[in-house]
């Protein structure tokens, strides 16, 4: 996404420069392009992800955290309210690219209602297909959310006997 941004702007900065009404057209013409050009690289489902994520954010007396440093060096924290062994919340942070917040947003909206069983059982591979696909050079995100959730899994409630996680 920087990437993306970066050459929008530095084309920008070769026109003259801006001010009041031609200021902010220039903004929202910037926006339209690297909308444009992140459309050209991700799907269109990763990119609303991304710009609109949806459960990021702390979660104040989470049932499990999980905190995963990824291949790539991002950082993806989650955390998971549970009640009777099913995930009825899920929340996520990151400092990671566009592609690492859609995979936490995405991957908390899968997990929510299901069991702890069934979460622990979804695969980056489910994640990137719930998503239209990752390019290849970001296939290592599905991983980090997943790793994250299962890390967040393994953390037990004291005396929440509910809850098992299958061994496989």
């Amino acid at each position: 996404m920087m990437y993306f941004l970066k050459n929008a702007l530095e084309r920008q900065a070769q026109q003259e420069v801006l001010v009041g009404n031609d200021f902010d057209r220039a903004m929202e013409e910037l926006q339209q392009q690297v909308l444009q050009e992140a459309l050209a690289y991700y799907s269109a489902k990763v990119v609303q992800e991304f710009y609109n994520p949806q459960n990021l954010g702390l979660m104040l007396e989470a049932d499990g955290y999980g905190r995963v440093l990824g291949s790539c060096g991002d950082t993806m924290e989650m955390y998971l309210r549970l009640d009777g062994g099913k995930i009825v919340k899920a929340a996520f942070m990151t400092d990671g690219c566009g592609a690492t917040i859609a995979c936490g947003s995405m991957l908390t909206q899968m997990v929510e209602g299901k069991s702890v069983k069934e979460a622990a059982a979804v695969t980056p591979e489910e994640l990137t297909e719930a998503l239209d696909g990752l390019p290849p050079d970001h296939a290592h995100c599905a991983i980090l959310a997943v790793d994250t959730l299962r890390a967040a899994l393994e953390q037990r409630p004291p005396g929440d006997d509910s809850i098992e996680m299958s061994q496989n």
